[in-house]
């Protein structure tokens, strides 16, 4: 891990960009530096977030890549 960056980088993977504005964020240099995966609603970007686990997060991503 390398040094806490100042506050989360909240950022659209490309394919939710173009849902209509249905989509997550997450907070990949956050991810890197903490070791947390921040996930939150875009719609919602002052609301509450997720904090997971590498393992829960390749758990999100395989069920939307299998279900999106």
């Amino acid at each position: 891990m390398t040094d806490r960056p100042a506050g989360p980088d909240w950022t659209s993977p490309q394919r939710s960009q173009s849902n209509g504005g249905e989509c997550v964020q997450h907070a990949p240099k956050w991810a890197r530096a903490t070791g947390d995966y921040l996930v939150r609603d875009s719609k919602d970007p002052e609301g509450p977030h997720l904090t997971l686990t590498a393992d829960q997060w390749a758990g999100l991503v395989a069920f939307a890549r299998e279900h999106g």
